[in-house]
């Protein structure tokens, strides 16, 4: 088992964490029962008790795992769906508005993740990504510059995809059933590309969304969204 993570790219805590969720996922350990302690994961793999206290740090941050106090660590509830805010697709939302929407793709092509991109994924540099870029529009006009990366693991026929028909919030709610959501928003004056398929002024500020949604245990999806801030507004509550 040590030989085989050696072997391979992807960071040591990751390779576990992948173990920990294939098992549960083949149901080896069923929801509520408890999972090897760190210690049984230490001699399992040969490696350090940090190294397994990450992976299994993390997974109990992305509700994959539970810890209790004095008893274990255990499959945590499956509660994927419960997010603070909801994930729509966005022409969902135009077409709940009475408006009508369509998109234009730019980019959909295989990339490799950067440092940046890597440290996002919890993958090594170099790892294979998609990318695409698409432009949405409300009523004819461009309301939505969205740039995203995919992991090839969680959506493997992402490329194949006709994004003129769906978008590809639609496709990875099937594909990656989402677990998690991690977000940040913040007004950005938009760089000269985003800026021309918005038809804005680049000196305009625009509110810019990036999210990253995880599935079965991985980050899926990597997502910047630009939006005009003439015409656009987040809104949600909580009760």
């Amino acid at each position: 088992m040590e030989e085989q993570i050696a072997q391979d790219s992807t960071p040591i805590f990751q390779r576990i964490k992948d173990y920990l969720v294939s098992e549960i996922a083949a149901g080896r350990w069923k929801e509520g029962e408890v999972v090897p302690s760190e210690q049984a994961l230490v001699r399992q793999f040969g490696v350090s008790r940090m190294t397994v206290n990450r992976a299994v740090r993390e997974l109990t941050a992305e509700q994959v795992l539970t810890r209790r106090q004095g008893s274990g660590t255990f499959v945590a509830p499956k509660k994927y769906q419960a997010t603070l805010v909801e994930i729509k697709s966005i022409a969902d939302e135009i077409r709940a508005r009475g408006h009508v929407h369509r998109s234009s793709l730019r980019k959909l092509e295989a990339g490799r993740a950067s440092d940046v991109l890597a440290q996002q994924f919890a993958l090594a540099a170099g790892s294979a990504l998609f990318h695409s870029v698409i432009v949405h529009f409300e009523n004819d006009t461009p309301i939505q510059v969205e740039d995203r990366w995919v992991n090839p693991a969680c959506a493997p026929r992402y490329l194949e995809q006709d994004f003129s028909v769906l978008t590809p919030n639609e496709h990875l709610m099937v594909a990656a059933p989402l677990q998690g959501a991690t977000y940040s928003i913040e007004a950005l004056a938009a760089p000269r590309d985003v800026a021309e398929m918005l038809a804005i002024d680049a000196r305009e500020s625009c509110l810019v969304l990036r999210r990253r949604t995880t599935s079965s245990g991985h980050v899926a999806s990597v997502v910047t969204m630009w939006h005009p801030g003439a015409l656009y507004q987040f809104t949600g509550s909580v009760g």
